[in-house]
C-alpha cells in the first residue's frame, strides 16, 4: 500500500522541515516508491529557465562537460534543479510512468501520456541518470531521468498537431503571453523589453491583438539578429535596440516614440539582472509593470520606484494564470509567422 502524501509535496522535504518544496534546501528524490498522490514521470527533456541556463552557461564558460557537472551537482545537493545563484528552475517534458492510487480516475491522465510540467523545476523532485544532449541556444537538455509531479502540480498534455520540442518551448513561457492578454486593453501603449526572445515574441503578438489599431506595441531588443527578426515579424509598431540595463537612455528612446507619453504597460522578458529601473522609468505613473523575468530583484524594483517617485503598479511574474497553456499553444496555431520562427529556432 502506498504512503499518503501531502497535496503540496511537503512529505518530500528533507530540510528544513516545515517549508514547502520550492524554498527547501533539500528534497527527497528517491523514485523507487511513490506516494499515493504523486505522478512519476520518465523525463525526456529539461527546459531550463532562461535566467538559470544563461547563468550556468556563463559559469561553465560554455563548455558542455562543465554544464553537465554543474547540473548534476545541483540535483545531487538538492534533489531538484533549482539554480543556487538565480533561484529559478524551468520545466520538463516526459512520459507518465505511474500514477498514485489516490489520483487514479480523478485526473485526465493515463500511463503513457506525454506531458509538460507547468510547475518549476525548483520544486520538482528530480533524478538525472544521464545527460544525453545539451542545446544551449534553446535552453534545453535531453536526459534519462525521473521526476515527481505533486497533486497540486499543473501540467499540459503535449498536443499532437505540433512537434514536441515546439510545444515545450512555448509552454515554458506560457505565463507571459497569457498575462499579457489580461493586462493589455485597446488603446494602450505597450513596451516589451526583451521582445526578440521566446517569451517576448509571444507577448508582442498577443499585445498587438489586445491594443488594436488605436494602441501601440513597442519592442525593445538587444542584438542585431533579434532586432531584425522582430521587425520582419511585423507585430510591433516600433522596434528599437538598446541595453535594458541603461534606464535613462532607454527612457529617452521610448519618449521619442510616444511623444513623451511613456508606456501604459511594460512587460519585462529579459534574462539578465539590473533591468528593473528601465522598466519603471519607461512606464507612466499610473501604469503597470509586469516582471516576467526571473532575474528581477524585488528590492531593487520597490526601492528604485520609490527613489524616483514613481507610482507604477508592479506585478511579479507568476508563471501561471488560468488557461495559460491553452492560450499560448493557440498563438502558434493562429500565427503562421510565429509558428515558423519558433519551429526554426526551437523545434
Amino acid at each position: 500500500m502506498q504512503k499518503k502524501g501531502n497535496k503540496y509535496g511537503t512529505h518530500r522535504v528533507i530540510e528544513p522541515k516545515g517549508v514547502l518544496p520550492q524554498p527547501a534546501d533539500k528534497i527527497d528524490n528517491n523514485m523507487d516508491e511513490i506516494y499515493d498522490n504523486e505522478i512519476l514521470i520518465d523525463v525526456k527533456t529539461l527546459n531550463v529557465d532562461s535566467a538559470s541556463f544563461t547563468d550556468i552557461k556563463a559559469r561553465a564558460g560554455g563548455d558542455h562537460e562543465k554544464i553537465k557537472e554543474i547540473m548534476f551537482s545541483i540535483v545531487e545537493k538538492q534533489g531538484k534543479h533549482r539554480n543556487p545563484w538565480t533561484g529559478s528552475g524551468g520545466m520538463l517534458m516526459g512520459v507518465v510512468e505511474k500514477i498514485g492510487d489516490a489520483l487514479k480516475g480523478k485526473i485526465d491522465l493515463k500511463e503513457g501520456d506525454k506531458i509538460a510540467t507547468l510547475v518549476s523545476l525548483s520544486l520538482t523532485p528530480l533524478r538525472i541518470d544521464k545527460i544525453k544532449e545539451i542545446r544551449p541556444d534553446v535552453d534545453q537538455v535531453d536526459i534519462d531521468g525521473k521526476a515527481i509531479l505533486f497533486e497540486s502540480g499543473i501540467y499540459a498534455k503535449i498536443p499532437t498537431d505540433m512537434p514536441e520540442k515546439l510545444a515545450l518551448s512555448a509552454l515554458d513561457v506560457a505565463g507571459a503571453p497569457a498575462q499579457t492578454a489580461k493586462l493589455c486593453k485597446p488603446g494602450d501603449i505597450v513596451l516589451i523589453i526583451g521582445a526578440g526572445g521566446k517569451s517576448g515574441m509571444l507577448c508582442c503578438y498577443e499585445a498587438k491583438k489586445r491594443v488594436g489599431v488605436t494602441g501601440k506595441v513597442i519592442g525593445m531588443t538587444h542584438s542585431p539578429k533579434s532586432t531584425e527578426r522582430l521587425q520582419k515579424l511585423g507585430f510591433c509598431d516600433y522596434v528599437f535596440a538598446g541595453s535594458a540595463t541603461n534606464p535613462v537612455e532607454t527612457m529617452e528612446k521610448l519618449g521619442a516614440f510616444t511623444n513623451g507619453e511613456m508606456a501604459d504597460v511594460t512587460i519585462n522578458c529579459v534574462n539578465i539582472e539590473n533591468t528593473e529601473m528601465t522598466s519603471i522609468l519607461c512606464t507612466k505613473d499610473t501604469g503597470m509593470v509586469y516582471f516576467f523575468s526571473m532575474a528581477t530583484s524585488f528590492t531593487r524594483a520597490a526601492l528604485g520606484a520609490e527613489g524616483v517617485g514613481s507610482d507604477v503598479t508592479m506585478i511579479v511574474g507568476n508563471g501561471y494564470t488560468r488557461g495559460h497553456a491553452e492560450i499560448t499553444l493557440e498563438l502558434l496555431r493562429e500565427s503562421e509567422k510565429l509558428r515558423k520562427i519558433f519551429t526554426e529556432l526551437y523545434a
